[in-house]
């Protein structure tokens, strides 16, 4: 048993319980299980914002369109998770109804930052109750509205926070590391899917190929309009880069 594992064991049994040193350790738990699974990447282009999702499969059998990483909530906005895929699809069922509810009740879509500060609320509500446990997922959401091109991060936690290039998931630390280096105002399109793509590029092992096929990307350009990019055409897209 590692040093002070005895006290973990005291107070890792609900999601609601402090330790002496002020840590909840389900929700740390939960964000473990987000830095294993495969790398998500958001960031702000010249004229919207970029998604990708690494669909690597751990078997050649396995049908890499059947994993759903990268999902479109409405026209004007999309989502990429890292962590439970069945937690992922709970949250965006949920992110989906609330942006039809707020064309219903409002008649005008909803604004990106209303929508994820909903989404952080349910998880935050995870944390405070017992007999539930943490959503065990952090998405980047991300979209254009009246206020531009927003992009932002939600935890298991619940907290929140706006980026203009973020990346979740397994070796976020290189992840970021590239994106801090490479990011600039005003991307293109074709310079923007190459960043993401060499971010995505630098969780793999030395030797590893990377396939354009396994990635997924959509884009949400200023005409709030959700674009999904088939592997030929992103290839077109980095080509343009060159």
């Amino acid at each position: 048993m590692y040093p002070g594992a005895h006290k973990a064991v005291a107070y890792d049994k609900v999601a609601t319980m402090f330790s002496p040193d002020g840590r909840l350790y389900q929700v740390e738990y939960a964000s473990k299980i987000v830095a294993q699974g495969t790398l998500g990447v958001g960031l702000v282009f010249e004229d919207g914002v970029l998604l990708g999702a690494d669909k690597r499969v751990a078997s050649r059998l396995m049908k890499s369109d059947s994993i759903e990483k990268l999902f479109k909530i409405d026209s004007h906005i999309g989502a990429v998770s890292s962590g439970l895929v069945g937690d992922a699809r709970q949250l965006v069922s949920i992110a989906r109804q609330a942006s039809q509810n707020n064309v219903m009740v409002y008649d005008e879509a909803i604004h990106v930052e209303t929508l994820v500060k909903e989404i952080a609320a349910i998880k935050h509500q995870f944390t405070q109750y017992g007999g539930a446990r943490p959503f065990g997922v952090s998405l980047i959401l991300a979209g254009v509205d009246d206020t531009g091109f927003r992009l932002f991060e939600t935890e298991p936690s619940g907290a929140l926070a706006e980026y203009s290039a973020i990346a979740i998931g397994n070796k976020k630390k290189e992840a970021m590391a590239i994106l801090e280096k490479g990011f600039r105002d005003n991307l293109s399109l074709e310079e923007g899917a190459s960043l993401l793509v060499d971010t995505i590029k630098a969780t793999y092992d030395e030797k590893a190929k990377i396939d354009i096929s396994k990635i997924d990307v959509a884009f949400i350009d200023s005409k709030r309009k959700f674009n999904h990019v088939k592997p030929e055409k992103l290839k077109a897209i980095l080509s343009k880069k060159k």
